[in-house]
């Protein structure tokens, strides 16, 4: 390092060897205001990410709170038809207006630009990244407390731009009681550990199923394992959801907001600390 360097990176044409690695983090829309950002992920696809996203969203707007949805799945978006939502609010010279829910839940999702929700995205890897990306920086996302990205699963392009382009301040991990659970989630731990974004913890959904004739909890994926995971990793069980036909009945009819969410308070509750 030169004995007359500032420390300041930006303002140097120097390729030193003590060079600061420079900010990747694109700016958010000047007119929008955004206060914390949480990222929901899983290692694999169909583990129900999407409606425990709205769970989450559904509680914290219950709470008081101002939510928000960043639907990051841009080839299997899903977060519009489980609030009812099929267009944006409009847009301006300050940005993309994002669509709003019946309870005031602002929402961004590829599905509300396309002329048909049902016409696939054939974009490569780098567009998708791109798109959501803009989500970022392009829409006005007004007052919002608690900002949740549904990330797809695993850890490609997608992943990589949002923890490297948005200020995640923490990742909920929601995954099946499967035996493959321990690998599956120790890649999402270690992608939040090699981003330097910490893991609030881990959601487990189709825990069980209630039969609603005796009352005997039936566990149909056998054992749940996610204690002893969640113990490897040291991180906290938020919680243990069980397969309910009433909630998948709920967000196929655009009415994810009347989802009972008394099962995740302890999540809610680790987010706001």
């Amino acid at each position: 390092m030169s004995e007359q360097c500032s420390g300041n990176c930006s303002s140097c044409g120097e390729s030193c060897g003590e060079r600061t690695q420079e900010s990747l983090l694109a700016k958010l829309n000047d007119k929008s205001k955004v206060k914390k950002v949480i990222a929901v992920v899983s290692g694999k696809g169909g583990v129900g990410k999407s409606t425990v996203t709205a769970m989450l969203a559904t509680a914290m707007q219950r709470a008081g709170k101002r939510a928000a949805i960043l639907d990051a799945d841009i080839t299997g978006p899903s977060v519009p038809k489980a609030f009812g939502v099929c267009e944006c609010a409009g847009a301006s010279e300050e940005g993309i207006y994002p669509a709003v829910s019946r309870t005031g839940i602002q929402i961004m999702s590829i599905n509300l630009l396309l002329d048909n929700e049902e016409d696939p995205v054939l974009w490569r890897g780098p567009i998708i990244a791109g798109a959501v990306k803009q989500f970022w920086t392009d829409v006005f996302w007004e007052d919002v407390d608690y900002m949740f990205v549904d990330m797809p699963p695993g850890t490609g392009d997608v992943p990589l731009t949002v923890f490297q382009s948005l200020p995640i301040d923490g990742v909920i991990i929601v995954t099946s009681p499967q035996e493959l659970v321990s690998m599956i989630v120790g890649k999402a731990v270690r992608m939040a550990n090699m981003m330097k974004v910490p893991t609030i913890g881990i959601v487990e959904n189709y825990s069980y199923f209630r039969c609603p004739d005796c009352g005997k909890r039936h566990e149909l994926f056998g054992k749940s394992h996610l204690a002893e995971v969640a113990a490897e990793y040291h991180l906290p069980v938020l919680a243990q959801l069980p397969i309910d036909p009433s909630v998948a009945e709920k967000c196929d009819t655009g009415r994810a907001e009347e989802l009972d969410t008394t099962a995740i308070e302890a999540a809610l509750a680790a987010i706001m600390e």
